[in-house]
């Protein structure tokens, strides 16, 4: 079956390594949190390497993993838009 090389799919590009990929872009970005607690909003960095914890009332809202940063359950976000 033959592929279409100059016009890939969403899902293809997704798949592909982000320096292989037809325009780079990076796969990290940044997100608003909202606290489960006190209901504000944190920007965090999808691939944070430290805790994050809420500025009003210090509940931890992400903790760091090998790659992306896995939220807290109860913690909702929304990717930024840039």
């Amino acid at each position: 079956m033959p592929k279409d090389l100059l016009h890939p799919s969403a899902a293809d590009e997704k798949r592909t390594h982000k320096l292989k990929r037809l325009v780079p872009s990076p796969n990290s970005f940044f997100m608003d949190v909202k606290c489960p607690g006190c209901f504000t909003i944190t920007t965090v960095f999808s691939h944070a390497q430290s805790v994050v914890v809420c500025a009003s009332c210090s509940t931890i809202l992400c903790q760091p993993t090998g790659g992306k940063a896995r939220l807290t359950d109860g913690c909702s976000f929304r990717r930024k838009v840039d």
